[in-house]
């Protein structure tokens, strides 16, 4: 009985390999430019420079002493106001309630001037929105992400980064390794992906869970990573007799 031969890298042609390659470079870079993303938008939070674990229970669990708007403004935030004296401002509109009157008539104008460039869902659904006192207001009161805002990024993620990785799965499983530690490697980079967006939920009220939040983001990305590189070596480099795994 002849055993069926398997599809590898060393079968495709170098037209496939080019496009291949083009494309995991790019979902590699793209990725670095997410990581870099993520550190813009969290880091700071909690007044101090760089991201930490206290930045990223500020941006699920949210702060004792400080609302979101109030941390991301006396922090990283505060660069991007045109006039320093607006920081008091919105300061005091949130001490005194963060009113929708006053909001109108003292917090949108430097909103929509300084800030709603990057915090409008169409641009970057990752951000608060501040585009309308409702999605303001909620980073204007104590509290992390709200449940709606979860929900609302955590299936853009799902979509988006599952697609991603079924693509670069898809290539992965070209590589002439051992079938099963290619069946385990497959699956560690959905299961993070699962497990860091679920314990974005858990840290909203665990901050705890911000432990998780970052170690399986990094799990995610290591995973991801490693198929990329095996996969770009396996196309270009490598010359192992062919197995029928």
């Amino acid at each position: 009985m002849v055993k069926e031969r398997y599809t590898r890298f060393k079968d495709i042609s170098v037209s496939e390999r080019i496009l291949n390659t083009v494309f995991l470079l790019t979902i590699g870079l793209g990725y670095l430019m997410a990581l870099a993303n993520m550190y813009y938008t969290h880091q700071g939070l909690d007044g101090k420079a760089g991201l930490s674990i206290e930045d990223v229970v500020i941006s699920y669990h949210g702060s004792s002493n400080q609302t979101q708007l109030g941390t991301a403004i006396n922090g990283i935030m505060e660069s991007n106001l045109k006039y320093k004296s607006d920081k008091d401002v919105i300061l005091q509109w949130i001490e005194r309630g963060a009113n929708e009157p006053e909001y109108n008539e003292k917090i949108v104008p430097i909103l929509n001037r300084d800030c709603i460039l990057c915090h409008t869902p169409g641009i970057n659904p990752s951000l608060p929105d501040l585009t309308h006192y409702a999605t303001v207001s909620e980073v204007a009161h104590a509290g992390g992400a709200t449940i709606p805002t979860l929900v609302r990024v955590s299936h853009i993620h799902l979509f988006g980064i599952a697609f991603i990785l079924f693509f670069i799965g898809k290539m992965f499983l070209l590589c002439d390794l051992n079938v099963y530690v290619k069946r385990v490697a497959v699956v560690i980079p959905f299961a993070a992906m699962l497990l860091d967006i679920l314990s974005w939920f858990i840290t909203k009220s665990t901050p705890a869970f911000a432990y998780v939040v970052v170690y399986s983001g990094a799990l995610m990305g290591l995973s991801m990573g490693l198929q990329i590189l095996l996969s770009i070596y396996q196309m270009w480099f490598y010359s192992r007799k062919i197995t029928d795994n």
